[in-house]
């Protein structure tokens, strides 16, 4: 009996040992080659008809991400916060645009009064800055925030539907931070080279045509990564009742699908700084539920600036 309750308790061991290694080996795993992220966490679009009727049912978080602080003061939506993006991300070990910590990202947004128990609508100029209000859009998701929307139109939208606007700035009680771990649907410069040697991720440019052949741009190359599919951000736009605003869904899935963008791959999206690539990835996430979609974070900024990555110029 005593024999084989030792054994027992040998057994017990190593199967708990081996499910240490396991899990070991697993965290690992996740680390190079994290997994989407919670489609739960996934925003989406909202028109200013909805968000009137939002507000109407409780406490709305609403963000201002127009650029100019002086908008702002001017006038914004009725109990809208300003959010300048540049306070989002800053430069690591000398390159530009990067991403924060989780505890920065938990902090930033307690500030603003962003937890988990009220939606939060996010707002741009309406016009070529749309870019802010989804790249906002992109880090809540990658905190778990299952309430977010994007403003279609933004400001300008609502401005010429005659919506009330307001001067005043919203009392909040910053409410505890944000837990979890931030997961956002991200990649890396390893990844990007190994799109480029030919591993069946589709790769595509949200920069302008212009920038994508190499006849414009700031960076010290010019051109865009080999293999890139050139596909403009403000593409998936339109003018609507003269405010500009997103295709529907089906032509925006119609210009992605002509070009081999298609939900049965995995897809990097990239820019110069990760503004521009995270409408892509609303585009191809949030409205048409592509389900692997992720933005080089290091973008054109990075690839460009190295001596040891391929650069292609021309169409």
């Amino acid at each position: 009996m005593k024999a084989g309750k030792a054994k027992s308790e040998q057994r017990k061991g190593l199967f708990v040992l081996v499910s240490v290694i396991l899990a070991a080996c697993g965290a690992n795993i996740s680390t190079v080659n994290p997994a989407p992220s919670n489609p739960a966490a996934l925003p989406s679009l909202i028109s200013a008809d909805s968000l009137v009727a939002l507000m109407s049912r409780g406490p709305v978080r609403i963000l201002d991400v127009r650029q100019q602080w002086t908008d702002y003061l001017l006038n914004h939506l009725p109990e809208a916060e300003w959010a300048q993006v540049e306070s989002f991300r800053a430069a690591e070990r000398g390159l530009p645009f990067q991403l924060l910590s989780g505890d920065s990202y938990r902090s930033l947004f307690q500030r603003l009064g962003v937890d988990r128990s009220a939606p939060v609508v996010i707002y741009s100029a309406g016009d070529a800055n749309d870019i802010d209000a989804t790249y906002l859009a992109w880090l809540l998701a990658g905190m778990g925030h299952t309430g977010v929307r994007v403003l279609d139109g933004g400001y300008a939208k609502w401005v010429l539907d005659s919506r009330p606007l307001g001067r005043t700035y919203p009392r909040i009680d910053p409410p505890a931070a944000m837990q979890g771990r931030f997961n956002p649907e991200a990649a890396g410069l390893a990844e990007v080279r190994a799109v480029v040697q030919g591993n069946g991720t589709v790769l595509v440019d949200a920069r302008s045509a212009a920038q994508f052949a190499g006849t414009a741009g700031a960076q010290r190359r010019r051109g865009h990564i080999p293999g890139a599919i050139d596909h403009p951000w403000a593409s998936d736009l339109e003018t609507r009742d003269l405010a500009l605003v997103w295709k529907p869904a089906d032509a925006l899935r119609a210009s992605y699908v002509t070009q081999g963008i298609t939900p049965d791959k995995p897809i990097i999206v990239y820019c110069n700084t990760g503004t521009e690539a995270s409408h892509l990835w609303f585009a191809l996430r949030a409205i048409l539920h592509y389900p692997n979609v992720r933005i080089y974070t290091g973008a054109w900024s990075e690839w460009s600036e190295r001596e040891d990555t391929p650069v292609v110029s021309g169409p």
